[in-house]
């Protein structure tokens, strides 16, 4: 159950709560990444869960020792909060604040399992914090929430706040976590998650004389960060939310497999039989009363060429580019960031676009050049 509402008088003199407690919007600086962007919050959560969203965003910082400095002071606030302090701080009490954060940096060693930790604490202090406020019988839209829910979760959900509706998507990747089908095949495989966030699409929508490729998922160092695809290209509507749902079934298969072998896609089929196996919901498309999408048509979008899961997962920050059976990296490409091969393949893509029109007079949109989408 969500908690009641807080008492009137507990809000700062000159701030009162988001209309209708829908979202909390906090602006984080963070001048060491030269971060400035409006986070996304749900009602109740607090000063904890935005330092763990700060150490899913920034791992190699030590966010236990942070500082959040308010910058334009209200009455009612303070002008410094720490992790050691305020932990239960309610975020709402910050709500169209600016903060910002200072942190040292931190050992790599030690950064996912302690991140993880914290993020375990932390949930299972905001599940029985949820249960002191609860109203009322269980119903059916309504879990218990057991030790296994806590530990093989998705710690951490953030919303693009650049795009249009974060709260919106906030609403879907709550949805994604609360699926009684996700639940059950993330305890069976005992998958623990630090953040789930969304995809910006048009940074992994690519066109070449081939067609338009469309990435649907990314898993970084297995399990510390996935990233789904909610949108639509247009970021005019969310795509279909089984599609989503089977996207990220793929990408908890790279917690265990980098490459796209034959174990990847055994333990990939398994975990969508699970999900859908423990679906008690019979594909309910709304969340918060809006429709994700209409009815699935042929010809939709989702299926369309071009649309590919991901090229296999992100390690130690250097994306692992799939070349064939072995899911090597191609020769020179160690090392390299995901930014830096994506413009190796861009180059490498315009050089052939280049050479076949010498040597075959074929432009595209002619027999044997682009696809027209």
């Amino acid at each position: 159950m969500e908690p009641t509402e807080p008492a009137k008088d507990s809000w700062p003199d000159s701030q009162s709560p988001p209309p209708d407690e829908a979202t909390v919007e906090i602006t984080i600086k963070f001048p060491p990444e030269k971060h400035t962007q409006k986070w996304v919050f749900s009602p109740a959560d607090t000063l904890e869960h935005l330092i763990l969203s700060l150490s899913a965003e920034f791992p190699s910082y030590d966010w236990s020792k942070a500082k959040a400095l308010l910058e334009k002071r209200r009455p009612g606030l303070k002008s410094v909060y720490t992790p050691a302090d305020d932990s239960d701080l309610p975020l709402s009490n910050l709500h169209d604040t600016t903060l910002r954060l200072l942190a040292p940096q931190t050992s790599a060693l030690t950064i996912l399992q302690a991140q993880r930790e914290a993020a375990a604490a932390w949930q299972a202090k905001r599940s029985l914090a949820r249960a002191r406020y609860a109203r009322g019988g269980p119903t059916p839209s309504r879990r218990t929430t057991t030790a296994d829910d806590v530990t093989y979760t998705f710690h951490a959900l953030r919303p693009l706040p650049h795009l249009p509706n974060p709260g919106r998507s906030l609403a879907l990747l709550e949805r994604l976590r609360d699926d009684p089908g996700v639940r059950a095949a993330m305890r069976k495989h005992r998958f623990s998650v630090g953040l789930l966030t969304e995809m910006d699409p048009t940074s992994h929508t690519s066109a070449s004389h081939d067609g338009v490729t469309r990435i649907l998922g990314l898993n970084r160092n297995k399990g510390e960060v996935i990233e789904l695809r909610l949108r639509t290209d247009a970021y005019d509507g969310y795509r279909d939310y089984r599609t989503i749902r089977k996207t990220l079934c793929h990408e908890l298969a790279h917690n265990v497999h980098g490459d796209h072998d034959a174990r990847f896609w055994t333990l990939c089929r398994e975990i969508e039989r699970d999900v859908d196996r423990a679906d008690w919901t019979r594909g309910g498309r709304t969340v918060g009363g809006e429709d994700y999408a209409p009815e699935r048509i042929p010809g939709d979008e989702e299926m369309e060429e071009g649309m590919v899961m991901d090229h296999g997962g992100w390690e130690g920050g250097t994306y692992v580019l799939g070349s064939g059976e072995g899911g090597s990296n191609k020769d020179g490409e160690e090392g390299l960031s995901a930014r830096e091969i994506r413009a190796r393949a861009a180059e490498a893509r315009w050089s052939n676009m280049e050479r076949a029109t010498k040597q075959g007079g074929k432009g595209e949109g002619e027999e044997g050049g682009g696809k027209k989408d």
